[in-house]
């Protein structure tokens, strides 16, 4: 009786596939480059309908065409500032407007900027937490209140191996990437009455333009290789399958999360 059951659940499971988001709208910010990018590539190759955001207009609108050249997929692009409140509720609406109702947002804007604390400018202090954690919130909240009424929704947040662990010189790097697994954990207990789950994703250390002079430094290439179990630096396309999960029905109980993907080097730190 037990093993007809299983059976039964399996083959309804399969039927169904959980990590289906073919037609799902996705929103990613940060998308012109780098880790943003590759998301948005996963989530147009898994079928779902993708919005880059970025704030350099010519970075997006080559994005743009060469995903939509190279996947097939239906890619749109709006051009706001994550940072600002006025644009950020102007940009949600006309995705909204152009796409449809968003089910997926991927909070994936930031930046870094490695510093000794004691010679660390405010200006820079302030960029960093605008960027990386004050844009989360903003872009949340407004794609949020347009989720909650409909009653379901994804929200993942690009956190970071920094999100629990530092170094010296990325202070500031590691306070704003903190409040974003902080945010995460707030925003699953507000908005999981209405049925959106809100998830973090925390990638360890990525050969991307923002660590390529680390890559280039063979002692600290060398110290990343010996930390981390699998030896390697992660590839960008290693964060597709993370998103997928916490993007699709696989993760409806799931929220408040962080899954890191950093080759193990967290548990051994």
């Amino acid at each position: 009786m037990w093993a007809k059951a299983h059976r039964s659940f399996l083959e309804e499971t399969m039927n169904r596939n959980l990590f289906d988001i073919s037609g799902r709208v996705a929103l990613v910010t940060g998308a012109g480059r780098g880790i943003g990018r590759a998301l948005a590539q996963g989530l147009l190759e898994a079928g779902a309908t993708v919005v880059l955001n970025d704030i350099n207009a010519d970075r997006l609108a080559a994005t743009r065409e060469e995903l939509e050249a190279g996947t097939g997929g239906k890619v749109l692009a709006e051009l706001f500032d994550v940072t600002e409140p006025g644009a950020v509720a102007r940009g949600v609406a006309a995705v909204e407007a152009t796409a449809g109702p968003i089910d997926i947002l991927v909070n994936n804007a930031g930046m870094q900027h490695r510093q000794p604390l004691m010679e660390f400018p405010d200006e820079m202090w302030e960029k960093l937490l605008k960027t990386n954690l004050t844009s989360a919130f903003l872009v949340g909240r407004e794609v949020a209140r347009r989720m909650a009424p409909r009653g379901h929704g994804k929200i993942v947040n690009i956190c970071s191996l920094q999100s629990e662990r530092v170094r010296p010189g990325i202070a500031a790097y590691s306070a704003t990437k903190g409040g974003v697994k902080l945010l995460t954990q707030g925003m699953c207990a507000d908005l999981g009455p209405y049925g959106v789950q809100v998830n973090g994703i925390g990638p360890g250390y990525f050969e991307t333009d923002l660590t390529a002079p680390l890559v280039a430094d063979p002692e600290f290439n060398a110290w990343i290789r010996s930390k981390t179990p699998l030896g390697r630096w992660g590839k960008v396309e290693d964060l597709v399958g993370a998103l997928l999960f916490l993007s699709s029905a696989a993760s409806d109980f799931v929220s408040g999360q962080v899954l890191y993907v950093d080759g193990g080097m967290l548990a051994v730190l």
